[in-house]
């Protein structure tokens, strides 16, 4: 590699970036390509028409306007594609009713239910929602414990970009969905040669070429640093409300114990306030306040350990 080229340096998984990527009429076969990849099912999707194209108007900068993808395929089916670089309390539910408005708003009067077509969320992620399921893509339907499937007609599918195993070296054997997730993941520190190189598929090319003219388009710039800037602005509030709260769950649990006047009471009364905290930060409503009074100081320290665990990837 030339020492002069220097990386592209605009990541896709700024939402505004992300919408031009995957939002533009002008650049169909992209999403086409991204949203056979995540389906990976016949029968293939040829064309796509998007109802919330991304506009020319600029971005009010002191406003966090969520850049999602409404879309439909040639056969009627409906797409929701957004991209997550935090994990917001209450994701899951917001997703699966992303799919339910999409489902239900095809629904006019004389609409049969045998016409309704299938309601797509796609969600990126650039943290995982399920840190302990080692797959990167996961797929939500309709099923029963056995997996029999009910209905296609809702779908829900994470793309969680940090589990991916596919390197650099080995790119070339990847499938499609892996191919875009390791495009997504790496884009930014990556020159667009070794892109192109890498990424040989037309698609990738045009893909390419977007994020070179978000780069040399002063406008677009603007805009793209506008929201890099929110998405820094909101990770570091959610930090501090982060540190916040699990101070003030100590305060509240030290003064639980000092109530109850031992040292084993002050160490359970700090736990039991610290896990309240936690719980609430994390959308957790069980064990119950009468529940965790039960508990014995090693069965506190332990889920207190276990959710702290799991904080980052919620609030960072």
């Amino acid at each position: 590699m030339n020492k002069r080229d220097p990386v592209l340096g605009i990541d896709p998984l700024v939402d505004f970036a992300f919408k031009l990527l995957l939002g533009s009429p002008e650049h169909a076969r992209v999403t086409v390509h991204f949203l056979n990849a995540i389906l990976g099912t016949r029968p293939r999707i040829t064309r796509v028409s998007f109802k919330n194209p991304i506009q020319g108007k600029g971005y009010n900068d002191d406003k966090l306007v969520i850049l999602d993808i409404l879309a439909e395929d040639e056969s009627g089916r409906q797409y929701n594609i957004e991209v997550q670089t935090t994990l917001p309390l209450g994701l899951n539910q917001r997703l699966t009713f992303y799919g339910a408005r999409l489902y239900v708003d095809q629904v006019t009067e004389g609409t049969q239910y045998r016409d309704l077509k299938s309601a797509v969320v796609i969600c990126v992620l650039s943290k995982p929602l399920f840190p302990l399921q080692p797959d990167f893509h996961s797929d939500f339907r309709l099923r029963d414990e056995s997996g029999q499937i009910l209905t296609d007609d809702l779908q829900v599918h994470l793309l969680e970009l940090t589990k991916l195993k596919v390197k650099r070296e080995n790119i070339g054997k990847a499938t499609p969905l892996e191919r875009w997730a390791f495009f997504l993941l790496n884009a930014p520190k990556m020159t667009a040669e070794e892109i192109r190189k890498h990424f040989p598929d037309p698609e990738f090319v045009e893909a390419v070429e977007i994020l070179e003219m978000i780069k040399q388009t002063p406008k677009k710039m603007h805009e793209y640093s506008a929201r890099m800037k929110l998405r820094l602005d909101e990770a570091a509030r959610l930090d501090y409300a982060r540190e916040e709260g699990i101070e003030r769950g100590r305060e509240e649990g030290r003064e639980e114990g000092r109530e109850e006047g031992r040292e084993e009471g002050l160490q359970k009364g700090k736990l039991l306030g610290e896990i309240r905290l936690l719980q609430t930060l994390l959308g957790i409503e069980t064990p119950t306040s009468d529940e965790l009074s039960r508990y014995d100081l090693p069965k506190l320290t332990a889920l207190s350990r276990r959710l702290k665990k799991k904080l980052p990837d919620r609030l960072q």
